[in-house]
């Protein structure tokens, strides 16, 4: 009997906007937060954030993020 194991879920948000300054991580206007989406994976999160973040390439201010969500669910199972 074969029995396929389903992955175990890591879900990633992918989001961003426009930031105050370069060197920062605040955003200039969070009503104008740009969410991607929510992906089962870290391999499918990144090919989002490489699509938007090379759409916005012009606005230096632009930055898009990967958060790990699952390390936020479940804090207990994340590794030290």
């Amino acid at each position: 009997m074969n029995v396929t194991a389903t992955p175990k879920q890591l879900l990633h948000l992918v989001f961003g906007g426009e930031l105050t300054t370069l060197g920062s991580t605040e955003f200039k206007n969070l009503d104008d937060l740009d969410i991607v989406g929510i992906y089962p994976d870290y391999a499918s999160a990144a090919v989002a954030w490489k699509s938007r973040a090379q759409q916005t390439v012009d606005n230096a201010h632009m930055r898009y993020f990967i958060v790990h969500m699952h390390k936020l669910l479940d804090p207990d199972s994340v590794k030290a």
